[in-house]
């Protein structure tokens, strides 16, 4: 009898109208995930004048939608694993999409700090899913290009956000900002029609005449007679997902990913909230501080497409540990000024090694794992990061409200590069994960048969 193995098909596949109208869904929600991580930074400045808030307490403000983000990756990363991603990632968008309109329409501090902490719920799960289901589909051969491509599109949202405010602020207020979240909204129902269901999720509750579906979008050439055994994509013995992510020799590994997660979490959700002002601080203007805003989400967007390559040549921990270290260096130099051409170069080298780290490290942890597991890891390694992310703005208003030098403030936040550096050189070269084939009986395979049969007739 014929045995089909799911990752196998997958894995084998080439790249066609299927993965790319997946990469292309797929980019586009990490594109609004990256706007949020800017909105707020972009406009802060504003919000502080407007609402006579000290930098203390817009530092928390900010934190507030991490917070929501942290509980909203673990609870949401889990639920995927139980109910599938595709579900959780639209529950996710409507969060997100909704409370961040929201923002847009309240001027009290409070209502703004609540909706900000339901809007980061929605982000927080719509990361690790994204991405655990662009792993699950891609070929072998683009997998970390194909992440990476995809999380290309957190710098152009966080590109987009001061580039809105820089048009469109000055006009139509700070307000604006918001409203354009409610886009993926409008999206949802195109969106959960063509994106497909993870296949180890449909293959562990048997929905075969789906899973053949999607194979069959994936590998257009496959066929079936039905007689076929149909092997599922290798899983993990553990019941409870987040002990798998201790089994197999794996726990060292875990926490250093989890310290790597929280330590660059911490410089990415700093900076964006506060490099405007610690520009204007420096003597620069609004404009021209948005400006290395943006310059920082571009260093990041080529950052990660050269080190994807380079992380499919060389493998990603060889790459990682020295970009975590470059963009300490960077930040460190950053604080002693310079010329503008000079400042331009160190802010883009830090966003290549701080936001286009933490993009790779995404794509590194999704292949880590086994499929069964793999929103899991995501979702508990963004949501331990999330808290990295929380002290990031509490950590720049704290320096900012005792005025320190200029340097210092940028060297704080060099600091934790270094500890994720040392953190990733623990990590196990090796993905240990057990392959344990689960079967589909024959009579299911040869009724889904006989389904596609009549489909294509």
């Amino acid at each position: 009898m014929k045995k089909i193995n799911v990752a196998q098909v997958i894995a084998d596949s080439k790249f066609n109208r299927f993965h790319f109208s997946l990469l292309a869904w797929c980019f586009l929600i990490i594109l609004f995930d990256g706007y949020d991580l800017v909105v707020y930074g972009t406009v802060v400045p504003v919000l502080i004048e407007e609402w006579g808030l000290t930098t203390v307490q817009a530092g928390a403000i900010g934190s507030y939608g991490l917070f929501g983000m942290m509980f909203g990756a673990i609870i949401l990363g889990i639920l995927a694993d139980r109910i599938g991603r595709k579900k959780v990632t639209a529950i996710s968008i409507v969060l997100f999409s909704l409370f961040t309109v929201l923002c847009g329409f309240t001027t009290n501090v409070l209502l703004f700090s609540i909706f900000r902490f339901i809007a980061g719920l929605g982000l927080g799960g719509i990361m690790p899913n994204v991405i655990a289901l662009l792993t699950d589909y891609s070929p072998k051969k683009m997998r970390s290009m194909a992440v990476s491509i995809v999380l290309c599109g957190y710098s152009v949202g966080g590109m987009l956000a001061p580039i809105l405010g820089i048009l469109i602020m000055p006009s139509l207020g700070w307000e604006s900002i918001f409203w354009v979240a409610g886009i993926p909204l409008l999206l949802l129902p195109l969106m959960y029609k063509k994106l497909p269901e993870s296949a180890v999720y449909l293959a562990r509750k048997r929905k075969t005449e789906e899973l053949f579906k999607n194979l069959r979008k994936v590998d257009p050439n496959i066929t079936f007679d039905g007689t076929e055994e149909l092997e599922h994509i290798p899983v993990d013995n553990s019941k409870v997902p987040v002990v798998g992510l201790f089994n197999n020799k794996r726990g060292l590994s875990t926490v250093m990913f989890w310290t790597a997660f929280f330590s660059c979490l911490l410089m990415v959700y700093g900076l964006n909230t506060w490099l405007p002002k610690l520009m204007i601080e420096a003597g620069y203007g609004l404009n021209s501080s948005l400006g290395f805003l943006i310059t920082l989400q571009g260093g990041a967007m080529v950052g990660t497409i050269i080190i994807a390559r380079l992380c499919d040549k060389y493998g990603s921990k060889k790459m990682l540990v020295p970009m975590y270290a470059s963009g300490a260096i960077a930040l460190t130099l950053l604080g002693f000024g310079g010329n503008t051409f000079y400042i331009y170069v160190l802010v883009a080298v830090a966003g290549a090694a701080t936001i286009g780290a933490q993009n790779i490290v995404q794509a590194y942890v999704s292949q880590y794992y086994p499929p069964n597991i793999r929103s899991t890891a995501l979702g508990m390694a963004s949501g331990i990061g999330r808290l990295g992310g929380m002290m990031g703005p509490l950590l720049g208003g704290f320096l900012l409200s005792i005025a320190l030098p200029i340097e210092m403030n940028f060297i704080a936040f060099a600091i934790p590069g270094l500890i994720a550096a040392i953190a990733l050189t623990f990590v196990s070269d090796k993905r240990s994960y057990v392959n344990m084939p689960n079967r589909v009986s024959p009579e299911n395979v040869t009724a889904t048969n006989a389904t596609l049969s009549e489909a294509a007739d």
